[in-house]
């Protein structure tokens, strides 16, 4: 008699997902900002016994131009083991990969070979309008009852954005998330804590005010996202908005503690329209209902203006744009990325109200430029942005490109794409892996990283 097994990279807790074997490849996705050629799903091989170690190993190109491939995500992950809603004979074997641009879907199979995926199905913007009632799609995240795809506008492109659930086997949109969405308009991430049957969401902006770059009237007048909104995961109703006042722009990225038993999750504030720093801010359960508080604040740094692009000149400062963070999965590390000043810092939030900054590097930067031991002394372009952390903490990679029209804003003169490797030290610490420096094609810039296996921001946990 056969017997059924779950795919063993589902992991009950994120302490036994922590000390699973290392991973050996990464899918990117890389989009070519003038839209003449086809975005590009790449492999990187990540195995430092490798003779290919450090480079791409293969490109999947799309069947259309224009896409601007972003976040992406596995059709299942750890969240199938939960009692509430158990898939645990469902195999993480397909990366569903959004468009943010386009509003097309491709289901890429990684199975059999890791090495070469090949695409299986294609959702067309039409098809997802039609049956989503969304476009723009933005986040995927696979959940104990499907895959959750955030999206940041509704079939007309305007408010409001939301979420649609996508089957997780057959890849069928089935709807609309939401029941009662109550005040909800903006939409931009969305996570969970299982533990308390609750999700959280987050806000950008709707397409006409990102598209073709941030407006700086929107971005001035506070119009931009500022705002956290908490539901009820299984009813689907909204319960709570927390607003963190109209100056701190774009609240972006939900990174919920990984043990399901921790009711706090950090999410990052890009920019203060009061002095351009950047903030990160504590949710936490406060008696019955959700609260928020300023943990970490990241001051701008002073500049020549001619140093700077047109959009910065009259500020006379790099303000630290932070764009994107990573929680490593014993929560203990947090991964903030400075886009504008270069910075990839490491803060321990063991004790969440009390961060503490272990570890810090520097490459790229708007004005600082910094280079990479393996660059040769170049001066680089574009910042650290999009991080993915192992799963045992011990490796960081990030790559260096946010949006292709935003680049443009901030890098005027281009941003040549790379992707780099941090080693992290059991106790805090940082430094570059000097034998990792991947330079893509002229043509693409990389965004989102998955790693094999999972990685500390594609899984959540029902288990302790």
């Amino acid at each position: 008699m056969a017997t059924w097994k779950p795919d063993p990279s589902f992991y009950p807790s994120a302490r036994l997902a922590a000390a699973a074997t290392p991973e050996t490849l990464a899918w990117v996705a890389s989009f070519d900002p003038t839209s003449r050629v086809p975005d590009s799903l790449d492999v990187v091989d990540l195995d430092p016994a490798s003779a290919e170690y450090g480079q791409i190993v293969h490109r999947l190109a799309m069947p259309h131009t224009g896409d601007e491939l972003h976040h992406f995500g596995w059709n299942a992950c750890s969240s199938c083991l939960c009692p509430n809603a158990p898939h645990a004979h469902t195999e993480r074997r397909y990366l569903i990969v959004p468009g943010l641009r386009s509003s097309r879907i491709h289901i890429v199979d990684t199975k059999p070979n890791a090495r070469r995926p090949k695409i299986v199905r294609v959702h067309e913007p039409a098809s997802v309008a039609q049956r989503a009632g969304y476009t723009r799609p933005h986040t995927v995240h696979c959940g104990p009852d499907g895959i959750y795809v955030t999206a940041l506008a509704n079939a007309e492109g305007e408010a409001p954005g939301g979420i649609f659930l996508m089957d997780h086997e057959s890849f069928d949109i089935l709807g609309q998330w939401e029941i009662e969405r109550g005040p909800q308009q903006l939409a931009y991430d969305g996570w969970w804590h299982l533990g308390y049957d609750t999700l959280v969401t987050s806000e950008w902006g709707l397409p006409a005010t990102f598209e073709n770059g941030l407006v700086p009237e929107v971005l001035l007048g506070g119009q931009y996202g500022h705002r956290l909104h908490f539901w009820d995961l299984h009813t689907r109703r909204h319960k709570q908005v927390l607003d963190f006042g109209a100056e701190n722009q774009l609240v972006f990225e939900l990174r919920p503690a990984h043990d399901p038993t921790k009711p706090y999750g950090f999410v990052n504030s890009v920019i203060s329209l009061k002095d351009l720093s950047a903030s990160i801010w504590q949710w936490y359960r406060d008696g019955d209902q959700w609260a928020a508080r300023k943990i970490i604040e990241i001051p701008a740094e002073p500049a020549d203006p001619e140093s700077l692009p047109p959009m910065l000149k009259g500020f006379a400062a790099v303000p630290p744009l932070v764009t994107d963070i990573a929680l490593s999965l014993d929560d203990r590390f947090l991964y903030v990325a400075c886009w504008g000043t270069g910075d990839l810092r490491q803060y321990d939030v063991s004790d969440p109200e009390h961060p503490v900054l272990t570890g810090s590097v520097r490459i790229g930067g708007i004005v600082s430029r910094a280079t990479h031991p393996r660059a040769q002394g170049r001066a680089l372009n574009g910042g650290p942005q999009m991080v993915e952390v192992s799963r045992d903490g011990r490796r960081v990679y990030f790559t260096n490109s946010l949006y292709g029209a935003i680049d443009a804003q901030f890098y005027p003169e281009g941003i040549d794409g790379w992707m780099v490797k941090l080693d992290a030290a059991p106790e805090g610490g940082l430094g570059f892996d000097e034998r990792f420096f991947v330079e893509w094609p002229k043509t693409h810039r990389p965004h989102q990283i998955r790693l094999e296996g999972g990685d500390c921001s594609s899984d959540s946990y029902c288990y302790p």
